[in-house]
């Protein structure tokens, strides 16, 4: 299921939940872990980071798996992804665009060749049919 723009990008309005990612982009890392590396920035209980990682989770910013008795969080490739991409619209309007239009172009060239090649045709009988 895909998370929309509008929820990540409210996620990501928050400067510890920004940090957290920050945190993650080198690996999966454990909550505990988690927890004292947002306590050396911020004033904030355990109980308070575990609900700005629900909030990344919904989001779909992270994901969670268990071990054991710990939680191992990592970054979510497809949350970064749709965010990047809602980006690249903004400063591409036309980048969605691309790759039907590459398949436009390659239908257009086929039909050419084709044109080109038809049996029984010649480059002397398609003169001579256009009256050269």
């Amino acid at each position: 299921m895909a998370v929309p723009p509008a929820k990540i990008f409210e996620a990501l309005g928050d400067p510890l939940r920004r940090h957290i990612l920050t945190l993650l982009a080198v690996g999966e890392r454990p909550a505990g872990e988690l927890v004292a590396a947002v306590q050396q920035q911020a004033s904030i209980s355990q109980p308070g980071v575990s609900q700005h990682l629900k909030v990344l989770r919904d989001a779909g910013l992270v994901t969670a798996r268990a071990e054991g008795t710990r939680r191992l969080y990592t970054l979510d490739p497809s949350g970064i992804e749709t965010a990047r991409a809602w980006l690249t619209g903004l400063l591409d309007p036309l980048h969605g665009f691309g790759q039907p239009l590459d398949a436009l172009a390659t239908e257009v060239a086929r039909g050419k060749h084709a044109r080109r090649t038809r049996p029984g045709t010649t480059d002397e009988s398609r003169r001579d049919a256009r009256g050269a």
